[in-house]
């Protein structure tokens, strides 16, 4: 199969770890390195993705967490301080596709709706509790049955069939090899 090119950005020192082992794979004290005090926010989120993603065998023994990688190169995060932009050929089918509509929703712990009626239906649980917002009641102790639900409506992140916005897609590997890089933008 043709490989493709994605950009994903990185920090400075993933090159060390590439010339070092050959290899990167993304780690939990990276990201509470990067995160700092909000770490744990986006950790929840990011370990049922871990879980439920569907090429976790593909996940080597030592990744813990997905890379994140732009589809082009006007969609990758512009370089800053302290970090570089990696230019990929990856075999595409190592790609997870995440539409990044649906991840904003997870990021924010709120429902994925199947549709428009059951985006409704869910508000409307909402109201009947009185309660203002997914966040609130994920967050809160005393709405289990919702927080629940809410959960459960992320596996829809990877069906296909059910779009947000304008479907928008970024993907997900579980390790950069060296020799997949074709350009490092400082």
């Amino acid at each position: 199969m043709n490989k493709i090119t994605v950009w994903t950005k990185q920090n400075e020192n993933v090159v060390k770890d590439l010339e070092e082992t050959g290899r990167y794979t993304a780690k939990k004290e990276y990201i509470l390195k990067d995160l700092d005090r909000h770490a744990y926010l986006v950790l929840e989120v990011y370990d049922w993705l871990v879980k439920n993603t569907p090429s976790i065998s593909q996940k080597p023994y030592d990744a813990e967490y997905p890379i994140w990688v732009s589809l082009t190169k006007e969609a990758t995060m512009l370089p800053s301080a302290g970090t570089i932009i990696l230019e990929l050929k990856v075999d595409p089918s190592l790609i997870t596709m995440i539409n990044i509509h649906k991840w904003g929703k997870i990021l924010n712990y709120s429902y994925i709706p199947k549709d428009e009626q059951d985006a409704e239906n869910h508000r409307q649980l909402l109201e009947q509790y009185g309660i203002s917002s997914d966040t609130k009641a994920y967050m809160s102790q005393f709405y289990p049955q919702i927080k629940r639900k809410i959960i459960n409506s992320w596996s829809r992140l990877f069906d296909d069939s059910i779009i947000l916005g304008n479907d928008e897609k970024y993907g997900n590997i579980w390790e950069v090899k060296k020799e997949w890089i074709t350009q490092i933008i400082r």
